[in-house]
Parts: structure tokens; sequence; C-alpha cells
């Protein structure tokens, strides 16, 4: 999380704690979109059809044209004869009048069967033009039809594209702590980083103690330099100089805070001498003996020189106490407390050893939101676990003494919380609920003192990985059992059946019938008769006296027959349709049967295997104890489908795990 990316989007809640992400449930499966209807073959005049009844139109007009063309052979014969006076004029005429009328018969005949045939091919253009307007029409209403079912689908696709992915696991600022049992320190990192960022974003305060030594802040401390924030980083013991907790504070303050530490450093706490209010009596003695605003070094110089046998006496190695405060130490105790003042001296001595270079290079510095002090490798155990007390305690008293602020406006992250003693973190929680100050106590390890601490109060639980079975265990009876119900058994039965027809006809039939009977005929009939006659006596006369006879005949006759008889015939039958059938049907049965067991909320071995940066919720809930599975890495923060709209909304009507 680097850069404003990393910059919280949207509006941060001031009365909400922001511990995870919660994935949102998925939005309903728009599905593939819908495909388009097919486009049907639109309807046109068949070219073989056509081709077809020009076919048969010529066959039917060859008789008609074969007329014309003898009438017209006929006319154009007689009319040569005419002009070559072949014969006589009334028969050219004839001739030529019946070829004309021969002609403009079979003409007249054709051009009637074309007619025809272009009146059928116009009616069934026609026809042809309203079926494929009745398909247009279906095809329009399917379009239609389709384009609304795609219009939902992208209205359905963007709805889920608009869908948030991530919504926020929250915790009212109502609760006083947060307890995080488990997790790793990758995990914790970003925990840290999600449940501080937001507190910052609104305004808020922020401290961190960091006891794991394992550098917890670091993401969080990349993240305020993004953000112009210049916290002050305490890293111990190499920072201790600079470090002024608790310093500031009165003398008798910190004489209970330092005798605390002690009390907390001594794992033992034997003895009776191993009392916290004779210590802090002890130590604000030489408190007052050191006078105002003594420096860490001074007091354990003070100690170390009450603890000498025989009383204090000046030493080159303690050139900062001065003749008349080593005198006044050695009238400090009487005779019958000499030797347990002198036990007690040596012990906080050796105890408070590693707080000597506390503050003795303090500067003051610009108040800063941002407050980080933790332990670092380069310190000893016993001395790191020394440090750490003393953080916690001087905390505390710094609480104690702060005037109440609104609830979670400071925010006090203390993590390896288990490192310290039970009365210590007691006493940190009571100071922070009387502060009103948000505090959040992290454990690596739920020993049975961590395990009876959990959830105490008005606390919500976080868990997270806890590799430990038998600490598993223990975290998941903590979460508790919930009775269930079990089906036991279950019968399902559907069956269904579906049976879809569709068919479609189309029949066309062209016949045309048509009589026509032409009879033409012509004759000619021409005569012509010439004689002549002589009569003779019967015998022999030489010298011309007698009778003869002579005869001549011509005749002449022209004949022209014609005669024609054509049939056609065209009949016109078309038929189209459409026929749907369809049957559904669908059966179904359910038979089951629930039992009540009572499980756990949440198995040991889920514990074991939970994502570094998973966290489980606990938090009481409207409708009682709420179990969220949530996941506390901040970079889902700047994922384009995370929001923080309506939060606290969905966490109340969040279901349980």
């Amino acid at each position: 999380m680097t850069g404003d990316t990393a910059r919280p989007r949207g509006r941060l809640r001031a009365d909400l704690l922001y511990v995870g992400w919660r994935p949102a449930e998925p939005p309903p499966d728009p599905g593939p979109p819908p495909s388009p209807p097919p486009l049907p073959a639109l309807a046109e005049v068949s070219p073989d059809w056509l081709a077809a009844q020009r076919r048969e139109h010529v066959l039917l007009a060859r008789p008609a044209w074969i007329a014309a063309g003898t009438g017209t052979l006929v006319s154009a014969l007689g009319a040569a004869g005419w002009l070559a006076a072949f014969g006589p004029a009334g028969l050219a005429a004839t001739v030529v009048a019946a070829g004309l009328v021969v002609a403009g018969l079979g003409l007249r005949s054709a051009a009637r069967a074309s007619g025809r045939l272009r009146a059928q091919i116009a009616a069934e253009r026609h026809r042809v033009d309203q079926f494929r307007a009745v398909q247009q029409a279906e095809l329009a209403a399917r379009t239609a039809e389709h384009t609304g079912r795609r219009r939902d689908w992208q209205l359905r696709r963007a709805e889920a594209a608009r869908r948030p992915g991530w919504h926020p696991a929250v915790v009212p600022v109502a609760v006083d702590r947060i307890d995080v049992a488990g997790g790793t320190l990758r995990g914790w990192t970003a925990l840290l980083t999600m449940l501080a960022a937001p507190r910052l974003a609104a305004g808020g305060e922020v401290t961190v103690l960091d006891l794991t030594e394992g550098a917890v802040a670091a993401d969080l401390l990349a993240l305020a330099a993004n953000w112009g924030i210049r916290p002050l980083v305490y890293v111990l013991p190499d920072d201790l100089p600079r470090l002024d907790l608790g310093l500031r504070l009165p003398a008798d303050s910190l004489a209970d805070v330092l005798a605390l530490t002690a009390a907390a450093a001594d794992p033992g706490r034997a003895g009776p001498a191993a009392d916290p209010a004779r210590d802090a009596a002890m130590l604000a003695g030489l408190l007052d003996v050191l006078g105002p605003g003594p420096a860490m070094a001074d007091l354990l110089l003070a100690l170390r020189a009450l603890a000498q046998l025989g009383g204090p006496r000046p030493r080159a190695s303690e050139p900062r106490l001065s003749a008349d405060q080593l005198a006044a130490l050695s009238t400090w105790s009487g005779r019958a407390a000499e030797q347990l003042v002198v036990d007690r001296a040596w012990t906080l001595a050796a105890r408070l050893r590693a707080l000597g270079p506390l503050g003795s290079a303090a500067r003051p510095r610009p108040p800063s939101p941002l407050r980080i002090a933790a332990t670092g490798r380069r310190g000893t155990s016993v001395g790191n676990q020394v440090l750490g007390a003393y953080l916690a305690t001087a905390l505390t008293e710094v609480l104690r003494q702060a005037p109440a602020a609104p609830p979670w406006q400071q925010t006090v992250c203390l993590l390896g919380a288990d490192r310290l003693p039970g009365d210590v973190l007691d006493r940190l929680c009571d100071a922070a609920e009387a502060a009103r100050a948000g505090l959040v106590l992290g454990y690596r390890s739920i020993p049975p003192a961590v395990r009876e601490r959990l959830g105490r109060g008005h606390a919500a639980v976080a868990f997270m990985r806890l590799g430990n079975a038998e600490e598993a265990r223990a975290a998941a009876e903590q979460i508790g059992t919930a009775h269930r119900f079990v089906l036991s058994q279950l019968t399902d039965t559907i069956g269904s059946s579906l049976t879809d027809t569709i068919g479609d006809s189309y029949t066309s039939t062209v016949g045309t019938a048509d009589s026509v009977s032409d009879s033409v005929s012509a004759s000619l009939t021409a005569g012509q008769s010439r004689g002549r006659g002589r009569s003779r006596p019967s015998g022999f006369a030489p010298f011309g006296d007698g009778t003869g006879s002579a005869s001549r005949d011509q005749s002449t006759s022209v004949a022209v027959s014609d005669s024609r008889a054509i049939t056609e015939g065209i009949n016109t039958s078309t038929s189209w349709g459409w026929s749907t059938s369809r049957a559904i049907g669908a059966n179904s049965s359910l038979a089951g049967s629930l039992q009540r067991s009572r499980e756990l909320l949440v198995e040991q071995h889920e514990l074991q295997h939970l994502p570094q940066t998973a966290v489980l919720l606990c938090q009481d809930g409207p409708s009682g104890r709420e179990v969220v599975l949530a996941d506390a890495n901040p970079a889902i923060m700047t994922l384009p489908g995370a929001t923080l709209a309506g939060a606290a909304h969905r966490r109340r009507s969040a279901g349980r795990t």
C-alpha cells in the first residue's frame, strides 16, 4: 500500500472500527447474452417457376404465332401475285384479305396469352409480397423481443458489475476493547494497518506498543509517510534516551510506575520484600532526596548507593550524586530496616537497570497523531521484558491522568500482550475504559491466563491463525456452539418432458385452359367458253360447196382453305401454412426429515489453517452473537469493488457463520 491509491476511498465513519473486509454475496449471474433470432429466407418468386411458366407460354402460344405467320405469308403471296398480274385483281385481294384475317387472329391470340402470363406473374408477385410482409412482421416482432431481452440482460450485467465485491467488517465504537488471539507477524501487520489507518483518517490518534520484536508497524509507517504524517517512532533500547514516557509524571506516580514495572519484570514474585507498595515508598523517598526532575540514571545511582553495606559513601564512579544527597541517603532508613532496604535496593537496581538511558537525550518534538514504541532485537531478553512492562505501566498511568475523550479518539494497540502479567493488562484495560480510549490487545498465544481474559467485559474478540492444536481447540470452544438442523434423509425426484413440433408448407400449381378455333376458306371458280361451228353436207365437194363445224372450251378454279384449333389451359392453386404444437410436462417430489444437533460454529481444524490475514470476528449483534469471517488485508481498500457505504447496516444484517 503505497502512493495515493492507498488512501481510503469513500466515507469513513468515526463511529465504526474497520477490522477487515468481507466478500459480498455474488450477484446473480446474468448468463450468456440472448441469441439473436435467425434470419429467415424471405419468400421470393421462384426463378424456376418463372422459367416453367414462360416455357409453357411459349408452347401454348406457338399455334397462334404459326397462324399469324401463315396469314402474313399468304397475304404476302397474294399481294405478290397481284403485282405480277398472275391472276385477277379480285382474287389477289381476296387472298390478301384472308391472310390478314388469319394473321390478326393469331396475333390477337398471342397477345391475349402474353397478357394472361403477365397477369399470372403479377398475381404471383403480389401473393409472394404478402407472404414476405407476414415474414417481415414476424421477424420484426422477434427482433423487438430479442432487443428487449438483450436490454434486460445488459441491465443485469451492468448491475452485477456495479455491485461492490467487498464490504468492511466493522465493530461499533461502543465496545471498550478488541482482543486479538493468535496470528502471525505478517497477519498482525495487516490487521494493525487495517485498524489504525481509518482511525488516523478520521482524525484520531493512535499509539502502538509493539513487544513482538518483529517490526509489526512497518506497513503502517509507510502508509503514514504517504499521507504526510510524521510519526514519533522509538525502537528500544536504541531510542531509549529520546523517550520521555512517564518522566513528566509526579514523583509519587513515577514511583508507582517503577515499582509496578519491577514487580512485572519479576516472574517469581517470591519473598515478603517483593511488595510493590514498599518498593513504591522506597522509590518515592529516593525521588524526594534527588529533587524535582531527576534523571533515571540518577535514580539508579541512588539505588546502588543505598544498596552498599555500611551506608552510602561517595565514589568516583558516582560523581552525579552530591554530598548532600549521599548524606540524606545515609539517614534514609533505620538500622532495623537496613538489610531489607539493601536487598530491595539491589533488586530494584538490577530490575530497572535497562531503564538507565531513559529520557537522557529527550527533546521537545512536534506532536503527532501516530506514536510507536517497539522493542528491538538488539536488546536482551530481560531488558526487553523490563522495557515492555515499563511501557505498558507508564501508559496506564498516563491514561489514568488523561481527561475523558470521545470513544476511540485515542486508540492504543498493545501487540504481544501475552508477554505481560495479567494484573498489568487488567490495570491497562481499566485505565483505557475510564479514559474512553480504545484498546486493542494482541496475543500470539492463549495460555490459561489469557484465555480467561478474552472477551471479558464489553469487548469483541478476533481470532486469527492458531497453529497449536490445543489453542485452536480452546479457541473453537471460546467461539461457542450452536444448534443446527441437519437433513438426515433427502429424496428428490424431478422429471420433465418437452415436445416441440414446428412445420410449414408451401404449394403452388399453375394451369391455363383456353380454346381457340379459326376456320378460313376461300374458293374461286372462273369459267370461259368459246365455240365455233360449221356444217357441210355429207359427200365430196371439191369446188367449195358444202357445210363444216369447230369448238374451243377453257375453265379456271382457285380454292383456299385454312383451319386452326388451339387449346390452352392454365390452372392456379396456392396454399401455405405454419403449424406449431408443444407439450410440456413436469413432476417433482421432495421428502426429507430433520434432526437437531449441537455443533461448534468453527472447527479446530479450520482455525489451524486460516490464511495469515483471515480474521474470525466475534461480537454481540442485534440478533445475538455474531461470528464473521473477514480478510484484514488493507490493500483490498484500493480495489474497484471495495466500498465503505452502508457498513453498519450490512454488519447488522449479516448472517451468522
